[in-house]
């Protein structure tokens, strides 16, 4: 997994660069389908060129390996 640091909520994020609001768009897409298959949701911010995801499990109020799974997943889809 790339750095994915915590903020001042306990949260691990990462803020991923696009050329435009499409391509920003088209991966929030992707990163919903993936969350609603694994039923856990995280925090998305989306903007023209750029797209945060923070992740956290609510449950236990803090980072569990679902979240890093789900991290190490997003970083695949980016990366692609």
């Amino acid at each position: 997994m790339s750095l994915w640091p915590k903020d001042n909520q306990g949260r691990i994020t990462k803020t991923f660069s696009f050329k435009n609001y499409r391509q920003s768009f088209g991966f929030v897409s992707q990163i919903v389908l993936l969350a609603e298959k694994k039923n856990h949701h995280p925090t998305i911010t989306l903007d023209y060129g750029s797209v945060t995801i923070a992740l956290i499990s609510h449950d236990v109020k803090g980072v569990t390996e679902r979240d890093i799974d789900l991290a190490n997943q997003i970083d695949k889809i980016y990366d692609k």
